[in-house]
């Protein structure tokens, strides 16, 4: 796949590639993933700072450079993959879980490969990423702007914005805006549940639906009467009138908790009658 089909941006302000690098808080003993290095405008500090280094590429071609490029340097290792799916106890120098990730994120493929690495079984100590600024608003995002991004990152890690980058930073220029962000995962979840999965199937239920009253937006998102969906928000004590985006992270902990012990009630599309359905609405 080219870098044009791939959508791929690439930095080249030297004066942002030092503040992401000085981000990152790199010694000689830290073992770096670079994910998306491109045409290295991070790498070579990245190489030089650090003890082992892999870098993740998924353009085949821009992996094969990367890999003649140092093909004599034995702390680093140039993998050809997919970083959304990427398993970070599945090489050798993560085993132990304490690496740090830098990168430069695909827009496109940014969620997902945040979202990989916070929710693994080895998280990094660290990650210094660039999104688009829009993205990094929303991982950020206090309650009251909270989304379905808020949630899944801040469940994991505390996030801090570290500089703003506008598109001119870039070749060729992006037409939006990028920000870079410090996340610090937290180890253990600062919400308690059986499983990701599990939570996250209430939690995109309760967010289908983001301009609608919670009980409206869970009715709809869970396929459950209206009714059912009211008595489980009265349950928790939280205003049925509140939108999913001014909850925060205890308040899902109350709803999912209420939830579970209400036998996780939820349906297939289709199950709910016609006249729930009209009143799926604010």
């Amino acid at each position: 796949m080219t870098p044009q089909r791939l959508g791929q941006h690439f930095l080249i302000d030297t004066s942002v590639v030092k503040m992401i690098v000085d981000a990152a808080d790199m010694r000689h003993d830290d073992i770096v993933v670079e994910v998306g290095p491109g045409r290295g405008a991070l790498t070579k500090d990245i190489v030089s700072q650090a003890g082992k280094v892999l870098l993740i590429e998924y353009d085949a071609e821009m992996a094969a450079r990367l890999a003649l490029r140092y093909e004599t340097d034995s702390n680093v290792k140039v993998l050809n993959l997919d970083a959304r799916h990427f398993g970070s106890d599945s090489h050798a120098w993560l085993s132990d879980g304490n690496y740090k990730v830098v990168a430069n994120l695909p827009y496109y493929a940014a969620n997902p490969i945040v979202r990989n690495f916070l929710e693994s079984t080895h998280q990094p100590t660290t990650m210094v990423i660039m999104v688009q600024r829009e993205v990094a608003n929303d991982m950020a995002a206090e309650p009251g702007d909270m989304s379905l991004l808020s949630l899944a990152v801040q469940i994991y890690a505390s996030v801090d914005n570290v500089i703003d980058v506008p598109p001119e930073c870039f070749d060729p220029p992006p037409k939006v805006h990028s920000s870079v962000l410090k996340l610090k995962p937290v180890g253990v979840p600062r919400l308690r549940f059986d499983s990701s999965e599990d939570f996250f199937k209430l939690a995109r239920g309760g967010f289908k639906s983001p301009r609608k009253q919670l009980h409206n937006s869970l009715a709809d998102g869970l396929f459950i009467n209206l009714d059912d969906a009211r008595k489980l928000v009265n349950e928790t004590g939280i205003e049925t009138t509140r939108r999913p985006a001014t909850l925060s992270i205890d308040d899902w902990q109350v709803l999912y908790d209420v939830w579970v012990a209400n036998g996780r009630p939820s349906n297939t599309p289709g199950s709910v009658r016609r006249s729930d359905r009209r009143n799926l609405n604010d």
